[in-house]
């Protein structure tokens, strides 16, 4: 620990460091962590949304050790048949018509190429994107991350536009009857069985957009978004939107790119991929994160065409889709379908969510996502986010009982909990155990 504290000044201060004591972790198993004095964390953020089978799982290990031991990389100037095999395990979860894998290293670099490859298909230039959003950081994607508290002082991502968020509990619109969530805002709205009225207003908003900053004879390259806010939040928007904007977007010959960096890989319980819950058909879709359990990787996969478009030059990717990479990201699948994970993310998510929502406590201003990707948004009255010291206090307390979780949204307000795919009923009930002790405990 101490030889830590000694290197950390050979580190950026603008890096993310959770606590006020810097926790120093030297081993993972399955859905614990373990710091250097050797005490255990239920591990319920995942690496930021990226352990998706477990933390060290003995199939994945063994299969990367036993590829170490015959092929580390060649780039994709050779062939090698571990990147085949998984391109075919991977676009097998995927509809039809995305059949084509670009690998990258990164959830950045995916969303980055992206953009790359909707404007040199498209031959336009301007995208559009969602504000509360983000999607990495690279000097082009740095201008679709649309949060403030990530944002320098730069020029950076020339042509990318921000429609209005859709937020049914903190937006103009929307309430009890909006979200595919099995927790609602507590606010009344207009929607009943039927079709969503918020989700109509919102609409027109983004319609505005297109119609008065793109071009009348055409419209954007492309319109980026993820299925669920992650960093944002877990901000999840009304019933129907998505559908909408997707269609009036490829109505004008835009593209829609789905980023499922953080909705993927069943973790959303009740489809494999985010943009599956809303009815929607992407001309991409991109991921990171969860598809190599810790490994870093990234892909964007797309049609035949906009792959086609990109060959009016020549692409290379250095360690895209190496021999490691791939045979992880083929273990992870496997792994998840094997130990039917994504049906565990259905249940045990459905159980986490509607207690913490049955927690006695002023503070919970929201309880909201799918699966094992959910929010708690901290308030001190309705309406206004808990003040950065007091939700500090609560995050420490979390933490001193043995869980680890996230933080996000604008404000820094939300408890982010997002953990291995592999957690337990028991685990959850520690979880939401460990929050509720630490709001009764919160300085009033």
């Amino acid at each position: 620990m101490q030889r830590v504290q000694q290197l950390r000044p050979l580190l950026p201060k603008s890096m993310v460091t959770f606590y006020k004591d810097q926790l120093v972790i030297t081993k993972g198993k399955g859905q614990f962590l373990y710091d250097a004095q050797g005490k255990e964390y239920l591990d319920m953020f995942a690496g930021i949304v990226t352990v998706s089978v477990g933390h060290a799982h003995p199939k994945v290990n063994e299969a990367l050790k036993k590829q170490i031991d015959t092929l580390w990389h060649t780039t994709s100037i050779y062939h090698t048949l571990p990147v085949y095999e998984y391109a075919q395990k991977l676009t097998s979860t995927l509809p039809d018509h995305l059949k084509v894998c670009f690998f990258t290293n990164s959830g950045s670099e995916a969303n980055d190429l992206a953009i790359a490859l909707a404007r040199v298909h498209t031959g336009r230039f301007d995208m559009l994107t969602l504000r509360n959003s983000y999607h990495g950081m690279t000097q082009t994607i740095f201008g679709a991350t649309n949060l403030g508290t990530w944002k320098q002082p730069m020029p950076a991502g020339f042509g990318i536009l921000k429609a209005m968020n859709a937020d049914p509990y903190a937006g103009p619109w929307g309430g009890k009857n909006c979200r595919d969530s099995p927790c609602q805002p507590r606010r009344d709205c207009d929607c009943g069985s039927g079709p969503c009225k918020a989700s109509d207003k919102y609409f027109d908003q983004f319609a505005e957009t297109l119609k008065f900053d793109f071009p009348a004879a055409s419209g954007p390259a492309a319109f980026l978004v993820e299925s669920i806010q992650g960093v944002g939040g877990t901000t999840q928007f009304p019933k129907g939107f998505l559908k909408k904007a997707f269609e009036a977007v490829q109505a004008r010959g835009g593209l829609c790119i789905s980023d499922e960096v953080q909705t993927g890989f069943g973790r959303l319980g009740s489809h494999f991929w985010g943009f599956e819950t809303h009815d929607v058909k992407p001309d991409m879709v991109t991921m990171a994160k969860g598809i190599g359990n810790g490994f870093p990787m990234g892909a964007v996969v797309t049609t035949q065409a906009i792959a086609d478009s990109f060959g009016k030059a020549l692409y290379f990717n250095t360690y895209g889709g190496n021999p490691l990479a791939s045979t992880v990201g083929k273990a992870v699948l496997e792994v998840i379908e094997e130990e039917k994970l994504q049906q565990n993310c259905a249940t045990v998510g459905t159980h986490l969510m509607k207690e913490i929502e049955r927690i006695e406590s002023k503070l919970i201003g929201d309880v909201r996502g799918k699966g094992l990707m959910i929010g708690v948004e901290l308030i001190y009255e309705q309406g206004k986010p808990l003040a950065a010291a007091r939700m500090a206090d609560i995050f420490e307390d979390i933490k001193e009982r043995g869980v680890l979780v996230g933080k996000g949204g604008i404000n820094g307000n939300v408890l982010r909990i997002k953990p291995p795919m592999c957690i337990t009923k028991a685990d959850a009930d520690r979880t939401i155990d460990a929050i509720a002790q630490a709001l009764k405990t919160a300085k009033k």
